[in-house]
């Protein structure tokens, strides 16, 4: 647990790309989170239907899902969990929090409550398209480098999972190495 609070707190420092800064000014349609996000509604099981790479995800093979629970104090409780190669579960516990004017617009963090202080262990997490009833949703952020597309379901219709992506790619993510996780029906 502790390699995975790590290596997600690394990651997350290495989400400042300048590189990345550059594409997303290039993009044509605005990246920008949804005007309107329920959390309540949004809170719950998720499953990951497709990601972009990322160093912290690399042992997941199969089965990721995302629960998000609402807190009293505004935050929401974050508990990704996968299946291992090995046929383990690995869990990785955090927390989100709004930011900024836009419902759509919070911040993740993994790290220990103890280094919240830190800038650099919070992690952009932009709800940046989402179905109107909370079937699914796509998570990203400014500079463009992650996406997650989730699902209420275990599997995802193969044409919307294709209207996804181009909506995805007209905001300027590349999805060359988008990783297919759950089935495509």
């Amino acid at each position: 647990m502790q390699r995975l609070i790590l290596a997600a707190t690394l990651a997350t420092a290495s989400l400042i790309a300048p590189g990345a800064r550059a594409q997303a000014q290039a993009s044509t349609t605005a990246n920008a989170p949804v005007p309107a996000l329920d959390l309540q509604r949004y809170s719950g099981q998720w499953h990951e239907i497709a990601h972009l790479p990322m160093f912290w995800q690399r042992q997941c093979v199969g089965d990721i899902t995302a629960t998000y629970t609402p807190k009293p104090d505004g935050t929401v409780g974050v508990r990704n969990a996968c299946r291992t190669s090995d046929g383990t579960r690995d869990v990785s516990e955090g927390v989100a929090r709004p930011v900024g004017a836009k419902p759509g617009q919070l911040e993740v963090r993994f790290a220990p409550e103890w280094l919240s202080w830190v800038p650099m262990v919070w992690a952009d997490y932009w709800v940046i398209d989402l179905d109107p009833q909370y079937r699914w949703a796509v998570v990203g952020g400014p500079d463009r480098d992650n996406l997650w597309v989730l699902s209420r379901t275990p599997g995802m219709d193969r044409t919307l999972f294709e209207q996804i992506k181009a909506r995805a790619t007209a905001k300027g993510y590349r999805l060359d190495d988008l990783k297919v996780m759950a089935p495509l029906l």
